[in-house]
């Protein structure tokens, strides 16, 4: 295993401290895996994600303005505990309310859940989203149901911009539940990744292997096959979705062309080039673009495609503002 690090039993902690001291604008809760907002803003609902380390810049690089008020961080690839969660809670609280966004994992739902129950004990009301994306697999190692992956983004992205306008708890969740119905997701591998306590890969495929449609852990996905060209890449991953999301020709989309962690930039745009391709042929119109890292698995090469299926509302939400660490959009 090579790896810049000290030891595996404080990476988490050692990169949230690099986190916080990079970005200003982010401050650790001490004694907490949690980052959060310096600048609180007093008159709005705040809005919680997270999920197991590992997946970086998410979920503390989208924390700031237009997105997130906190992140809370598992150790890699395990679910935050619920007294973390609780923290975050009390710390962004503003009296207004608190939405939760959770990736579907059986850890992450059951551990947000349990803190959601001992924050309304102590009188905060929270409401939830769980983001079902992953089109490739109806249930996994870890779920019950679709897993959330990078499609996620979009939801802290829409609920985000919402929350920032002053909306009530009860309306952020509305746009960030019709985000989760709205997206899609899909993703494939050309290798494995190494998690720093377990020092070996997770899973092995030969030099002319691929993986489509497995998880953001290296959960098994739906076939192993020889390598193929990024047009039938573009193919599996496009076709999957948009069959998913029923798309008709003239409707919109929001596009992520996102990386696993060790995809050169230069073949996430070859694989875009595919897909800008494939929506032109389909008579879909591409609203908004993104392409690069948003979530990871750690040092898994390999990338996703996300299709947000785009209305008046949800377009709107998407050219609002935002300034995080890994997501900055002017107006």
């Amino acid at each position: 295993m090579k790896k810049i690090i000290n030891r595996p039993e404080t990476v988490v902690q050692e990169m949230l401290n690099g986190m916080a001291t990079a970005h200003p604008e982010l401050v650790r809760v001490e004694g907490f895996n949690v980052l959060i907002r310096k600048e609180k803003k007093e008159s709005k609902i705040a809005l919680i994600s997270g999920g197991g380390s590992g997946h970086e810049p998410a979920h503390g690089g989208f924390v700031g303005y237009g997105m997130l008020d906190a992140a809370v961080s598992g150790e890699v690839f395990t679910s935050p505990t619920p007294d973390h969660i609780l923290e975050a809670v009390k710390a962004v609280d503003t009296g207004k309310g608190v939405l939760f966004i959770i990736k579907n994992y059986s850890g992450d739902v059951m551990n947000f859940e349990m803190a959601a129950e001992m924050a309304e004990m102590e009188g905060i009301a929270v409401e939830k989203v769980i983001v079902n994306d992953d089109v490739a697999v109806e249930n996994s190692t870890y779920t019950t149901g679709r897993r959330g992956i990078a499609g996620t983004v979009f939801v802290h992205k829409t609920a985000g911009a919402m929350a920032e306008r002053g909306a009530s708890l009860e309306e952020v969740k509305r746009v960030a539940q019709k985000a989760v119905s709205s997206v899609r997701s899909k993703g494939m591998a050309l290798s494995s990744c190494i998690v720093p306590s377990a020092g070996k890969a997770t899973f092995s495929l030969a030099e002319d292997e691929m993986e489509i449609g497995l998880g953001i852990h290296g959960e098994p996905g739906v076939e192993k096959t020889k390598i193929k060209t990024a047009d039938e890449i573009a193919c599996n991953l496009f076709e999957s979705i948009v069959e998913d999301l029923a798309f008709k020709a003239g409707e919109e989309t929001v596009l992520l062309v996102n990386g696993l962690g060790a995809t050169p930039l230069m073949e996430l745009y070859i694989l875009n080039n595919s897909v800008q391709e494939l929506c032109r042929k389909k008579g879909i119109k591409v609203f908004k673009t993104y392409v690069g890292e948003y979530m990871t698995s750690l040092e898994m090469a390999g990338a996703s495609l996300s299709l947000l299926k785009l209305d008046k509302e949800l377009k709107d939400l998407i050219k609002a503002p935002a300034d995080t660490p890994a997501f900055k959009q002017g107006g």
